[in-house]
């Protein structure tokens, strides 16, 4: 899963305004930020294997430091920690709401991966698998992200037209990305796939983050 995990981000936005959008964006995903970073290093494995699914060419056979259930519940409560000693990342009463974005991270991924996902170590691997199912599962990325982003438009106004139209503007980019990844070639090795991914972690946060800006919430 790709764009679909901004959705929990956005929800959580909505219920708990205080928190930086830019901080929640970087929580859904911070699990795969570590396990680009662990490619590159080459402490994590991948390959590319066309075909392997129907939608995503990834074979991902070796990420117990990422994605087993154990390390997301590791990260989930290290963000925790770390929000309550850093309160400008967000308030401290807000620090297990960062938490659940950081762990909200593995529970979709279990929807859409092959039985690629540990619960431990490298061990018991489990997934339902609707990547095989490329209609389903960019529909499930689609009201996921568009989901989350209704609950938070809801509860906020524009105070520009940057403010009316950007972030719905975005969520079609997002999602016309997730539909190339999807449908468009493979990429041309794992370190190029690992690079991409950080790329595009950094921009969605960085406009989200300036795109909530452009808006109030109601309650203000």
């Amino acid at each position: 899963m790709f764009v679909g995990h901004y959705g929990p981000s956005f929800a959580v936005k909505a219920l708990r305004p205080a928190i930086s959008l830019w901080v929640l964006f970087i929580a859904v995903q911070l699990v795969d930020v570590a396990w680009a970073l662990l490619v590159l290093l080459g402490v994590e494995k991948v390959r590319i294997v066309p075909g392997i699914t129907a939608s995503n060419p990834l074979d991902l056979y070796y990420m117990p430091y990422t994605h087993s259930l154990a390390a997301a519940v590791i990260w989930s409560a290290a963000v925790t920690v770390l929000v309550m000693l850093l309160p400008r990342l967000a308030p401290r009463s807000a620090a297990i709401w960062v938490g659940a974005a950081v762990f909200s991270h593995w529970v979709l991924d279990v929807l859409v991966h092959r039985p690629d996902l540990p619960i431990y170590d490298d061990a018991m691997k489990i997934g339902l698998g609707l990547w095989n199912f490329p209609a389903i599962a960019l529909a499930l990325e689609v009201a996921l992200l568009f989901g989350g982003m209704v609950m938070y438009l809801r509860v906020t106004s524009p105070i520009n037209a940057i403010g009316r139209f950007g972030l719905p503007v975005l969520g079609v980019v997002m999602v016309a990305i997730q539909s190339y990844v999807f449908f468009g070639p493979a990429p041309t090795s794992p370190a190029a796939a690992a690079t991409t991914a950080l790329a595009f972690y950094v921009v969605f946060a960085g406009l989200a983050e300036w795109l909530s800006r452009q808006r109030r919430h109601v309650a203000a």
